[in-house]
This record gives C-alpha cells, sequence and structure tokens, in this order.
C-alpha cells in the first residue's frame, strides 16, 4: 500500500483529503507542511495545530532560529511514512492534525511581537485545538504560556534546557530568551512549585522555585529516576512542554545558538519524552533550532522528533 501510495501521493500538504492518517509522498519532493498534514486556517474539527513562529530577535548569541520552523517541517518529511517508535500506537491515525502555518508579523517592530505572539495562539486554543509551535527562540514561549494560562490559569512547566532561564528582568518591554521564565512566574502564568527543568547545566543563582534535574543528574541517576521526579513535582495539573533544542548536547544538536557541553544525548530526550506519557498536556513547542549552523540537518532533525513526540504525549490521554 505504501509503495503505490508512494507513487501518485504528492504537494499532500493541499492536496490530502483527510486530516488523519500517514503520507507517503517521496519526502525528498513536494510542500513541506509538518508531517504532510494539510495547511490550513480552518481549524473546525481539529485536534492539534502545528504552527511556526519564525522570531530570533531576542537571542544572547548566535541568531538563525528565524528558519526553525522551515527547517524543522522539511526534517519532518522523513518521519510522515511510520508511526512514531515505541509509543505502541499512531496518533496520527487518532487525532486530527494540521499545519496551521507561521504566524505573520513585522520583523522591524519587534515589540508588537509579544502581542501577536499571544493573539495568533489564543485563537487556536479558543478553537478548543492544542498548539504545538515551532520557534524562534525561546522568547516566544512567555507570551505562548501568557495565552495558555488567561485560558486555564497557572500551569506546571516541564522545561528542556541548558539554562534554566530565570535571569532576573524586571523590564516589561524587554524581550529576551534567557528571561521567559522569570517573567511567567513573576506574572503568575506558571506554577513554580508544579514545575521542572531537565538538562540544565549552567549557572543560576535563582531559579524561581523550579525543580532543577540538571544533566549531571540525569547522566548519574538514569531516566527512570528522572521521570518519578517530574511527575512528584507536577502530579495530575495540566501540564505545558517547551523543548529548547540546546537540551541537547552539542554533539547531537550543533544548531543552536547558545550551545553547551555536556548535554542530554538523543536518547535520553526520546526516552524522556515517551516516558511522560499519561501527563495532562495542553500544548508545547520546540525552541532554538538553527539551522545556519549545522550543515548536516541533524538539529532539525531533532526537532522535528520532539514536535513528534509531543504530539504523540497530546494523544496518549486521549486514545
Amino acid at each position: 500500500m505504501a509503495l503505490e501510495d508512494a507513487k501518485t501521493q504528492v504537494d499532500q500538504a493541499f492536496t490530502r483529503e483527510s486530516l488523519r492518517g500517514l503520507s507517503f509522498e517521496n519526502a525528498f519532493g513536494g510542500a513541506t507542511s509538518f508531517l504532510r498534514r494539510r495547511y490550513t486556517k480552518d481549524l473546525a474539527g481539529v485536534d492539534l495545530a502545528v504552527t511556526g513562529i519564525p522570531f530570533d530577535q531576542a537571542v544572547t548569541h548566535r541568531p538563525g532560529t528565524r528558519f526553525g520552523p522551515r527547517a524543522i517541517r522539511e526534517a519532518s518529511t522523513l518521519q510522515a511514512f511510520d508511526a512514531p517508535y515505541g509509543w505502541g500506537y499512531d496518533p496520527l491515525a487518532l487525532l486530527d492534525v494540521v499545519d496551521y502555518g507561521d504566524m505573520a508579523f513585522d520583523y522591524a517592530n519587534t515589540r508588537e511581537v509579544p502581542g501577536r505572539i499571544e493573539a495568533h495562539i489564543g485563537a487556536i486554543l479558543d478553537a478548543g485545538v492544542a498548539p504545538v509551535t515551532l520557534g524562534g527562540d525561546h522568547s516566544i514561549t512567555l507570551p505562548i504560556l501568557r495565552a495558555v494560562a488567561a485560558r486555564r490559569g497557572p500551569v506546571a512547566l516541564i522545561q528542556f534546557d541548558a539554562h534554566s532561564d530565570t535571569w532576573v528582568d524586571d523590564d516589561p518591554e524587554r524581550i529576551d530568551h534567557g528571561t521567559f521564565l522569570y517573567k511567567a512566574i513573576r506574572e503568575g502564568v506558571v506554577d513554580p512549585a508544579a514545575s521542572v527543568a531537565v538538562g540544565i547545566r549552567t549557572d543560576n543563582p535563582d531559579t524561581m522555585g523550579v525543580t532543577i534535574l540538571d544533566a549531571p543528574m540525569v547522566h548519574r541517576e538514569g531516566v527512570e529516576a528522572v521521570l518519578a521526579r517530574v511527575r512528584a513535582v507536577v502530579g495530575d495539573r495540566p501540564v505545558y512542554v517547551t523543548f529548547d533544542i540546546d537540551a541537547l548536547d552539542p554533539a547531537f544538536a550543533p544548531g543552536t545558538g547558545t550551545p553547551v557541553w555536556g548535554g542530554l544525548a538523543g536518547w535520553q530526550a526520546a526516552a524522556l519524552l515517551r516516558g511522560l506519557a499519561g501527563v495532562d498536556l495542553i500544548g508545547g513547542d520546540v525552541v532554538e533550532v538553527s539551522p545556519p549552523y549545522d550543515t548536516t540537518g541533524a538539529t532539525a532533525i531533532a526537532g522535528a522528533h520532539v514536535a513528534l513526540e509531543l504530539i504523540a504525549l497530546y494523544g496518549w490521554t486521549r486514545r
């Protein structure tokens, strides 16, 4: 069946009739929507929408994550043939998933971007649809969390990251990828007592009450011990997952703005995400994929896998 479909399927981003099901069009051809989902702004009957926010003007060091959503979509074409390994079910057969496209914004008017992101994600949520967002730098997560919390109340956050992103920033006009969580906690959109950061390996004197499970702990104590701690912290609260690709060691994801050695291996990230099955996921993002610093495409491939794992995680409790 797959071979026969491969002979006829092309540009499934526009031609597919059903929102469900795998796609077998050639990975190297056609329009590169995420997982060959249909590009649409129509959210009627949709369960989950993948959307891109190609904004990278809040980075500390190397820019380039504006190209992240496009690269992640391209990398995802190789994953469209099969259900994600290790889950035991196919989320694309269960869920109506679309590619909602990228958010439009004026690149030269950076101060209006957070408000536009909040409205963009808010429109998805108001349609009763869960968002999975492709970044973009990590500053985009703050307005996303504002939109989620406005509708669901303060959320539990599971953050995969090399950095805590709780550096002090009391200027409401500043946009900085290293302060998104500081502001989210100060604004009350994230409950730090129910939040955990995994993979941290940079010093920050104030983590705002977030439980830190740093990279050395993951390496030393193992995936199962980390998962037990994560579950104990978040409990049965609605959870948002934000995955900064620099949580991975630069050996696995060199294409990012602020790489730090000693990070997670790809297999650890996969096991941790799959081990979260059963949490009440209400949305997620993968950010800081910067293709210009990775000629192999490995970082975008990792980002595409993370996004698919988030979809599988969302679908797990809705089977």
